[in-house]
């Protein structure tokens, strides 16, 4: 085990180096910070190549020795940190004292393994990595088959995606290529491409969203461009009630997206999930 006490380790700086895209894109790693994100990440394969912890940071201390040495056992690099060198490293407002780095997990369309009635996600020019990181934990709620990021304007892997994402973006294949690639993919595996707009006459329960179906959001300003809604099989629009005539990208994803599961479970093609009694207490994952 490696121990870390100054702030102007290299390792540290190492570290801080990777909020930077472009060094992130020349190391090909990323960072993972916080309990439930770095747990999530192994529950799904995720090997890191280091995990730096700080035990006088810890928010429990049940939980987050076995997490440590999950990562040893998995060929991470353990590094003991002061609370001064690792809140030099940490990212999150109020850091927990555990943070991962580790390699990027794109994978390519051609690598997709998609079961029947596929429901993907794709998204077109996101810039804000908040709302990348919560369509992904939304893709991961309704079992989503893919997440297809196209003509990024955000890097998948920024620390923000993965906090925002709650650190299910472990759970939900991703997948980076251009607009024309996309369509041409989707559309060589039947999927029909459905296209939120303003303009669209029906509204987005109107629609059948069973089957292959791949439901595609534009940037947070302009929305989808011609490429995607010219090409698109169903145009729908969310019912808008009040003054504003548009809805935040991620919020329009988790409606559209939950409609798609509403059906899917009516149609006996999802499970209905388990029932799970509330007994008064708050629910946490740490």
């Amino acid at each position: 085990m490696l121990e870390i006490t100054s702030p102007s380790n290299p390792r540290v700086k190492h570290v801080v180096k990777l909020r930077s895209c472009a060094f992130r894109e020349e190391t090909r790693e990323m960072i993972v910070e916080g309990y439930r994100e770095c747990r999530r990440a192994l529950d799904n394969g995720y090997r890191p190549h280091a995990l730096y912890h700080c035990p006088e940071l810890y928010l429990k201390n049940e939980n987050e020795p076995a997490l440590v040495a999950e990562c040893a056992a998995a060929g991470a690099e353990i590094c003991a940190c002061s609370k001064i060198a690792f809140l030099k490293m940490a990212y999150k407002d109020r850091p927990d004292g555990l943070l991962m780095t580790g390699p990027h997990i794109t994978r390519r369309l051609e690598g997709l393994e998609l079961p029947p009635n596929a429901l993907v996600i794709v998204t077109e020019a996101i810039e804000k990595p908040g709302n990348l990181g919560t369509i992904l934990r939304s893709a991961d709620a309704a079992r989503a088959s893919a997440v297809i990021v196209c003509d990024r304007t955000t890097d998948v892997h920024n620390p923000n995606v993965v906090r925002a994402s709650t650190g299910t973006m472990f759970s939900v294949p991703i997948v980076e290529a251009t607009s024309s690639e996309a369509i041409a993919w989707l559309k060589a595996h039947g999927f029909k491409i459905l296209a939120a707009t303003p303009h669209a006459e029906k509204l987005h329960f109107e629609v059948d969203l069973t089957g292959n179906v791949a439901i595609a959001l534009g940037a947070e300003q302009y929305g989808l461009t011609a490429a995607w809604m010219d090409r698109a099989d169903l145009r729908v629009r969310i019912p808008m009630l009040g003054l504003a005539d548009s809805l935040n990208v991620s919020a329009a994803t988790t409606i559209l997206v939950y409609e798609a599961v509403r059906q899917r479970i009516a149609a006996g093609i999802d499970a209905v999930p388990p029932f799970v009694p509330w007994h008064g207490e708050g629910q946490h994952d740490h």
